[in-house]
């Protein structure tokens, strides 16, 4: 089975889950009840939708005059 590249989508996804936050439950579902952890300690990158653009253009569509 070959590799492809993942999509446009795929990788706004995968970007979108890597942001410098993380739900309470989640955190109490991995620290346990007795642990206070602050949520941004389990995921690694920050982005911000506001402050940085990430650098992903539009598919390269196939000319239309080709046919």
């Amino acid at each position: 089975m070959p590799i492809t590249k993942p999509g446009r989508k795929e990788k706004l996804a995968k970007k979108g889950r890597q942001t410098k936050w993380a739900p309470v439950w989640a955190v109490l579902k991995k620290y346990g009840i007795g642990k206070r952890v602050h949520p941004s300690s389990m995921t690694k990158h920050r982005r911000s939708w506001r402050r940085t653009k990430l650098k992903i253009g539009p598919r390269k569509l196939k000319p239309s005059h080709y046919g």
